[in-house]
């Protein structure tokens, strides 16, 4: 006579063990382990889109506005858009790393030095990002034609409770 089957554990009995472990487990993380930023500030931090246009003179990018204005350790939501028909990266200090981008989309491409993007020619794309510490920085738009030939724009980071 053959012993009675034993229960073996369903998969999905499985899943739900692991969310159990795991929601145990998120509250004893720190908040910032994923990244070393101080988290948002209570109440969101929704602001209207800054906006940066590239056109070009003579094979040279130019970015619009040369001065741009942002808050300091806060979230910002860049929209690029690019009016020539030149391949061009933007850069700012440590703005555009891996840690500091929440989102990008459109025709913008992250570029593998971590420091800058990539717009496609005639192209438009967000970038939602976290910005660093307040104070004023440079920023640059160059082809990737012609490297020799770079804007170079003042970035202002100002500290968003003054």
């Amino acid at each position: 006579m053959p012993y009675p089957p034993k229960a073996v554990p369903s998969r999905r009995s499985g899943l739900a063990a692991c969310a159990v472990l795991l929601a145990a487990l998120l509250p004893s993380l720190p908040a910032s382990a994923a990244n070393d930023l101080p988290p948002p500030k209570a109440g969101g931090e929704a602001m209207p889109p800054v906006e940066v246009t590239i056109t070009a003179q003579n094979e040279t990018p130019q970015c619009a506005p040369a001065e741009l204005r942002l808050p300091a350790q806060s979230n910002v939501d860049l929209h690029v858009i690019n009016q020539s028909n030149l391949q061009v990266s933007i850069t700012a200090p440590q703005i555009f790393q891996n840690k500091n981008v929440l989102h990008h989309d459109g025709d913008v491409v992250h570029v593998a030095s971590n420091d800058a993007y990539l717009i496609k020619a005639n192209g438009k794309g967000e970038i939602r990002l976290r910005t660093i510490a307040a104070g004023e920085y440079t920023y640059g738009c160059t082809s990737t034609n012609r490297r020799d030939a770079t804007f170079t724009g003042k970035l202002t980071l100002v500290d968003p409770t003054r």
